[in-house]
């Protein structure tokens, strides 16, 4: 399935309008399939489609570890099929006959019954209406990392990630997010949901052995408590986005000793939470700032917070 297909569409600019044809982000509905039970639907663009699948069940607890997949089959055309069984290093995508029907599922097969006992969703806030089966309220520790930013070590990855963010270049309206250490970029995907591009990079970092824990996220897209979940989830302690957070998100953080930064762009940025972990070298210009007091850094979320939000990521959602 093309990742950007082409259509025909007006241009208008000062110089006058005319008939063009260009690339449009794709997006379309995936089912995914656990032990033969329907579990959900992706909403998402169409590459990386196993990455995908792996990154959202290892992070929804569903998967502890690449032992427990058995297989997974992406049915992507009626003669296509990417098949993924680790037990016999099969990664690849197969020429063979797949019925119409099933086409546009993921097919996943877990030990034992991973879904017994699976709790209520979560409908999200998201481009693409995120999904999470993970209690808002459940204790996350706070994390414990040595890792630091300088604010040039974040440009120079907000500005690594534009590059590498080639559906975008091409046709716009979709997001990028990449994992990082020092002053590179480890892992790059896009979505056109932002929390896909997460999932997508831990389904992948899960495939290949990367280890996420003490590096950074860097996001397009904004930060919701989703995506700070996710994060946390991950072991990453710094995440910055080129555009805003939330405000549960940046109360999360705070509560889970996350660094998080926002509206990254160019020598620009907002550090939200955890600035103890940013060498900020820029001149103070109110000196009489003091982090420890004058941030609201005591990270409570309330149960009302979340049921608020719950509430209202539910009727959005209709």
């Amino acid at each position: 399935m093309n990742p950007a297909p082409e259509t025909g569409y007006i241009q208008v600019d000062e110089g006058g309008a005319r008939w063009v044809r260009g690339p449009v982000i794709g997006e379309a509905p995936w089912k995914l399939y656990v032990n033969g039970r329907e579990l959900l639907s992706f909403l998402c663009t169409p590459t990386d489609l196993h990455h995908l699948a792996l990154g959202f069940l290892h992070s929804e607890g569903l998967m502890k570890s690449l032992d427990d997949l058995v297989s997974l089959k992406v049915y992507l055309d009626e003669h296509r099929c990417h098949w993924l069984v680790p037990a016999l290093g099969l990664n690849a995508t197969l020429t063979m006959g797949v019925a119409e029907e099933s086409v546009g599922a993921i097919d996943v097969r877990l030990r034992g019954d991973p879904m017994a006992g699976l709790g209520p969703q979560i409908l999200t806030t998201g481009c693409a209406g995120g999904v999470t089966f993970d209690d808002l309220l459940a204790a996350h520790a706070p994390l414990t990392s040595e890792t630091t930013v300088t604010v040039e070590q974040i440009r120079e990855l907000m500005r690594q990630l534009s590059q590498s963010s080639e559906l975008y270049r091409r046709c716009r309206g979709v997001h990028a997010s990449a994992l990082a250490e020092g002053d590179r970029l480890l892992v790059v995907a896009e979505d056109v949901g932002r929390h896909n591009t997460l999932d997508k990079i831990r389904g992948r970092c899960l495939l290949e052995d990367i280890p996420t824990a003490h590096r950074i996220l860097l996001s397009t897209g904004r930060i919701s408590s989703e995506m700070i979940t996710k994060a946390v989830k991950m072991g990453v302690p710094v995440v910055v986005s080129r555009t805003s957070p939330t405000a549960l998100s940046v109360r999360l953080a705070r509560a889970w000793g996350m660094t998080l930064i926002g509206y990254a762009r160019g020598r620009r940025m907002n550090v939200y939470a955890g600035h103890e972990r940013v060498h900020i070298q820029a001149e103070w210009r109110d000196p009489a700032f003091d982090p420890a007091h004058d941030l609201d850094g005591d990270g409570a979320v309330s149960a009302r917070d979340v049921q608020l939000a719950a509430r209202v990521w539910g009727e959005s959602s209709q």
